[in-house]
């Protein structure tokens, strides 16, 4: 802890391979696998309470990926795995498509993933952290962020002063990283709004998760321990405000409308939040010594369950290689090794964007022939045992971390 000394005390910059610039959980995984690699680490984030009650549909490789971390044997036990996901046609359309459902038993696993709440999977990641020797954490917020031929200089609130040869910029959709890179952002906000909330209910979930599509967009049921549900429930900005303007018993009633009675009775839990949405892309996820993850590197509308897992393969895939140039006696913030991580995430970063427009895009859509397209793609799904197998095998495919080499 020498270097986060001499850091505070203002005298010349401490030297590190990494800094990471964010403590949510893909800066927390960033941060854990550089350190379990062996690099001299520093965090700067500010440790504040994860106080709401949001959850995250952990698929695919994530679990792996957390398993690598040595954090998901603390977390497990609170999570609930998804086993079955069901779609529902709830449009109300001359043009319906039938109710689809994919079983994981039907390509061999126990699970597609697990649904935890954010609050608890921060606390392990946290509890983590503070067990590797090579990880220095400044509680704090990053004031400013200078690039220079050879290394990053980060300037602290407090006071503190560090150079990085790689900064990994895990500070948000308002990232100062970014802006530092020079990267610029193309955002396209859409006319819709997520209300999310967690909800108990009477019936048992059987760890389905159940999605209504509807004229307006999905409404997720997702099971979480017990007998329990995270919601998110995409509608226009107008109606999640109306939504939620009511009270819990008002919305209650509302939820238990809208999934048709099929978990019985609801009683909406603690607090809730709204989300407008929107699709942002920065041009480049890395350059000048910075590499972009989690919402620093892509924001997408939550459908699919694709945000925190794809910034957890961000964040293990600058770990990787990063790790592997400090190996060779390399320089881990050189364009060359930027352009290797640049390599490994963005065909998964754009494929997973695309995907999640176009389910909005056909689901929103009041043009027939898109909805006759739409309604036949999931018949044949729901009809077709290979086609319907490829599928789920495609989109967890999709969640595996590309290796070097």
């Amino acid at each position: 802890m020498d270097g986060l000394d001499t850091a505070q005390a203002g005298q010349l910059p401490v030297g590190y391979d990494v800094a990471v610039i964010g403590g949510g959980p893909a800066g927390l995984a960033a941060a854990i696998a550089l350190a379990q690699a062996g690099l001299r680490i520093v965090l700067v984030a500010r440790g504040v309470p994860y106080r709401d009650n949001r959850t995250t549909a952990l698929l695919g490789s994530s679990i792996d990926n957390l398993r690598r971390l040595d954090v998901w044997s603390a977390c497990e036990t609170d999570a609930a795995a998804l086993r079955v996901m069901r779609l529902v046609d709830n449009t109300d359309r001359l043009i319906r498509a039938p109710e689809v459902r994919f079983d994981c038993t039907e390509i061999g696993l126990a699970a597609f993933g697990y649904n935890i709440e954010n609050r608890t999977l921060l606390a392990a990641m946290e509890q983590r952290a503070t067990q590797l020797q090579h990880l220095v954490r400044i509680d704090d917020d990053a004031a400013s962020v200078v690039i220079a031929d050879h290394a990053v200089v980060v300037a602290c609130k407090g006071g503190s002063r560090l150079e990085a040869r790689l900064v990994v910029g895990a500070d948000g959709r308002q990232s100062m990283c970014r802006a530092a890179a020079g990267i610029e952002v193309k955002r396209r906000p859409l006319e819709q709004a997520a209300l999310t909330f967690n909800v108990a209910h009477s019936r048992p979930h059987q760890n389905i998760s159940t999605e209504f599509h509807t004229a307006r967009g999905p409404c997720v049921f997702v099971p979480l321990p017990g007998d329990r549900c995270s919601v998110v429930w995409v509608t226009t900005p107008e109606e999640a405000a109306r939504l939620n303007g009511l009270d819990d018993a008002g919305l209650s009633a509302a939820i238990e409308r809208q999934a048709h009675f099929h978990l019985g009775q609801m009683r909406v839990e603690g607090s809730r939040h709204i989300f407008a949405l929107g699709f942002e892309q920065p041009q480049r996820l890395a350059l000048h010594r910075i590499a972009l993850v989690g919402e620093a590197a892509h924001v997408l509308p939550p459908i699919g369950a694709q945000g925190l897992n794809l910034g957890l393969r961000d964040a293990i895939a600058i770990a990787d290689v990063a790790a592997a140039e400090c190996a060779k006696g390399g320089d881990p913030g050189a364009s060359e090794a930027l352009a290797r991580y640049e390599q490994l995430r963005l065909a998964d970063v754009t494929s997973r964007t695309a995907m999640i427009d176009l389910a909005n895009r056909t689901l929103l859509a009041d043009f027939v022939p898109v909805q006759a397209v739409r309604a036949l793609g999931m018949k044949l799904i729901d009809k077709i045992g290979p086609l319907r197998r490829f599928v789920m095998r495609e989109a967890l495919a999709s969640s595996k971390t590309t290796k070097l080499g």
